[in-house]
């Protein structure tokens, strides 16, 4: 199995019950999907280099995990570039 990293950047203006329903709702993606040895590292609010859609600050999720299934990838990538409580996100092979 192949393992992968993905930073994910939420919006700071969730509340905390919103900010834990859209990351259940993206792990949800994953094991769904055929994802294993799912770790949820949370950052928290850190302030960005750059001002990213007119927001100063995000809240900053890293998550780790393993798959053979290529699709999930890019089904997961689409998945967080539509979501409106995302603001940014990247994933790369460890």
């Amino acid at each position: 199995m192949k393992k992968y990293e993905t930073m994910i950047i939420l919006n700071i203006n969730l509340e905390e019950e919103a900010r834990k329903a859209a990351l259940e709702g993206l792990l949800d993606v994953l094991k769904t999907n055929g994802a294993e040895k799912i770790e949820v590292n949370e950052w928290g609010s850190r302030e960005f280099a750059y001002e990213i859609e007119k927001q100063t600050r995000g809240y900053y999720v890293v998550l780790t995990y393993e798959t053979n299934n290529m699709l999930l990838n890019k089904e997961f990538e689409r998945i967080c570039g539509i979501n409106q409580n995302v603001v940014r996100h990247m994933t790369i092979a460890l």
